[in-house]
């Protein structure tokens, strides 16, 4: 009976020491816990709104720097457009003067002359220069030409002019009489100075008209010529403009 309550007692005391054990191991883990409100949880869930999102920095302009000094950059204005350069007419000639002048070249018995030029400057506008003079030239399938006269310029003023010509085609006979040249472009008289490519068909029998067309670069002549002789034909050559008298066509 002794011998049994020891063993009840040790029993005992083992299952107690067992519950001191677990009680120890598992108080940690008690301290870990935490009591959580149930309203706070919807809180946190429904949150405060996303803040707003910010607007990007505008980007930083240079500023202008003049001689070592930074100033404020010039505010863009929007561009205007403008108008073009109005045609100045005080550097052309007038009609009315014109004809006036090739009147006075080849008389007012030349017939249609003044409708002729009239249409000729409703084409080509107003010139800035011409040419007065005489000229004289014949062909036996080569030709020669020869002349001198005057250059009225609207700026520069009056200088004398000289001019040869050499040229080939079927043309045969001889002419002389008076010429009358209507310039264009020509903004530095140094540049009429030179040979200019020209093609006419001529026809003088006893007397006759005829007119031809001359360009180089941006300068345009138009001749009138008005004589008499014998001449019939066509050819092609050119003009050389001189400041001197030239013997020697080319």
């Amino acid at each position: 009976m002794l011998a049994v309550n020891r063993g009840l007692k040790r029993s005992i005391y083992h299952v107690l020491m067992l519950l001191a054990a677990g009680a120890l191991v598992a108080s940690p883990a008690m301290a870990q816990i935490n009591t959580v409100d149930p309203n706070d949880v919807i809180d946190s869930d429904l949150g405060t709104p996303p803040p707003a999102a910010t607007a990007a920095p505008a980007a930083d302009v240079a500023p202008t720097v003049q001689d070592g000094v930074p100033t404020e950059a010039p505010a863009t204005l929007p561009e205007t457009p403008t108008a073009p350069p109005a045609t100045s007419t005080e550097n052309t000639y007038q009609q009315d003067d014109l004809i006036g002048v090739a009147e006075g070249v080849f008389g007012k018995s030349a017939q249609g002359l003044a409708k002729f030029i009239e249409n000729i400057l409703k084409k080509e506008g107003r010139p800035n220069a011409y040419i007065v003079g005489r000229e004289g030239g014949g062909a036996f399938v080569v030709g020669l030409r020869y002349g001198s006269g005057t250059l009225n310029h609207k700026v520069e003023g009056k200088m004398p002019i000289y001019w040869t010509g050499p040229s080939i085609g079927p043309d045969v006979g001889a002419n002389t009489g008076s010429t009358f040249v209507l310039v264009y472009n020509l903004y530095d008289t140094e540049d009429i100075f030179r040979r200019y490519p020209s093609g006419e068909g001529v026809a003088y029998v006893g007397g006759g008209f005829n007119a031809s067309y001359l360009a180089r670069g941006d300068v345009v002549l138009i001749t009138i010529r008005v004589g008499a002789g014998l001449r019939l034909g066509t050819n092609i050559g050119y003009m050389h403009f001189s400041k001197k008298q030239r013997w020697l066509p080319f």
